[in-house]
């Protein structure tokens, strides 16, 4: 086993290596320019990293964490046309750069040459790993749709956004960690059990992301804070203040998430403080680690040497302190 620093240096040579900028250069120069745009590459590194878990040199994954690593990549760029969204990772969108035909049918593209990577496994693996993409790449546009949708409904309910995250975020961590255990090729009781612990962890982790939108320090969290405030995006905070408030706080919470305000750091500090009166925030950072609590109770069940359980729990307790 690795270290994940080194999981992500073997990865990021791997993606360097490879010649993705060809003719049509504007089909192809944006799928460059995104992928090589940086981030901390997770769920590639995941693949990797589970395939070793499993006993299976981390190179024979490397086509399919490039596979999850272009598939993600493709969901920003289509995610960025629908949120007019100017920066990613502190660059021009590829929409911004070139334009949004551009950016539509380089991700389209993307969607395709993810496929392609799995083709480079023998049938039965590439069967079992591209059943397991295509699912998964249906629940992440569903989650993206119930997204959307959430923005002008009042009547969504906790079940529904953690469905909505559960899918648009969790299960693509959790397919990472599957692919390689397909290509590891251990037991199918394993392979569920990894996939369990991604989902959950990719839970804590969407979960945490929310809370740190509010409550993260701007020095580390590498984002606005409040961004999700200014926006009106109503998270679990948001949701769960509902429920802890009386009829006054909650009215006063419902109408500062009707406008669009001026002064944007009064509205942060207003609705921070009904998130850290009425409960919520306690509540979110409790069931962060009821989901992190649920991935570490799956480990129990693997089976997989004692020093790799460890690991894996030490993974998943940072991703739990992390604070960007």
């Amino acid at each position: 086993m690795h270290a994940i620093h080194q999981y992500q240096e073997f990865f990021i040579a791997y993606l360097e290596s490879q010649t993705i900028n060809k003719n049509p250069k504007n089909l192809y120069e944006p799928i460059d320019y995104i992928l090589r745009l940086g981030g901390k590459r997770m769920r590639p590194v995941l693949t990797l990293m589970t395939a070793e878990v499993f006993n299976t040199d981390y190179k024979q994954a490397l086509p399919a964490a490039m596979a999850v690593e272009v598939f993600h990549n493709f969901s920003l760029v289509h995610d960025d046309i629908m949120d007019d969204a100017p920066l990613r990772r502190g660059s021009s969108t590829v929409h911004e750069k070139w334009n949004i035909n551009t950016g539509i049918l380089s991700g389209d593209a993307m969607l395709i040459l993810a496929y392609q990577y799995f083709e480079q496994y023998e049938p039965i693996v590439f069967r079992d790993l591209a059943k397991l993409f295509s699912k998964t790449a249906l629940e992440v546009c569903e989650g993206q749709q119930w997204d959307v949708d959430f923005e002008t409904r009042k009547d969504v309910t906790i079940p529904e956004y953690l469905k909505m995250i559960e899918y648009k975020t969790a299960v693509l961590v959790a397919a990472a960690m599957k692919m390689g255990a397909i290509i590891a090729k251990t037991s199918e009781e394993n392979a569920n059990l990894i996939y369990d612990f991604g989902l959950h962890l990719g839970l804590a982790f969407q979960l945490q992301d929310d809370y740190l939108d509010a409550f993260g320090d701007p020095e580390t969290f590498g984002k606005q804070v409040g961004g999700d405030i200014i926006e009106n995006k109503k998270t679990y905070l948001y949701l769960k203040a509902v429920e802890f408030s009386d009829d006054k706080q909650a009215q006063q919470l419902n109408d500062l998430f009707e406008i669009h305000s001026n002064d944007n750091d009064a509205k942060i500090e207003e609705v921070k403080a009904i998130f850290n009166a009425s409960g919520a925030s306690e509540a979110t950072q409790e069931t962060i680690k009821e989901y992190t609590f649920k991935a570490f109770e799956t480990l129990e069940k693997m089976n997989i040497e004692p020093d790799k359980k460890a690991m894996l729990r030490a993974f998943g307790e940072n991703l739990m302190g992390r604070e960007v």
